[in-house]
């Protein structure tokens, strides 16, 4: 019986045994905790590295867009609120042209 547990394999084997006997219910959650711990480890990991690199620098100065010059637009009221002209200037006299 002394020999059985001079060897480093059979103490392994009979911790695995242990653990499978007494741990065996509580496996499955701690596999699924190891699991989502190793994605949040790894998705942490890839937004380190890519951190700096999200900035994409321009080629050139002129290479950007110049901005849009300014537009004349039109006024459109709410009809619920008065203006019946629709020329904009809040009168509200109700001639349509």
């Amino acid at each position: 019986m002394g020999r059985l547990f001079e060897s480093p394999w059979a103490i392994t084997i009979i911790i695995i045994v242990v653990l499978l006997l007494f741990a065996a219910p509580k496996l499955p959650g701690m596999a699924r905790s190891l699991g989502q711990s190793m994605r949040i480890i790894k998705s942490e990991v890839k937004e380190m590295k890519n951190d700096g690199k999200d900035e994409k620098p321009s080629a050139a100065p002129s290479a950007s867009p110049a901005p849009e010059a300014p537009f004349e637009g039109k006024i459109v009221n709410n009809p619920t609120q008065g203006n019946a002209s629709g020329d904009g200037t809040g009168t509200g006299t109700g001639a349509q042209s």
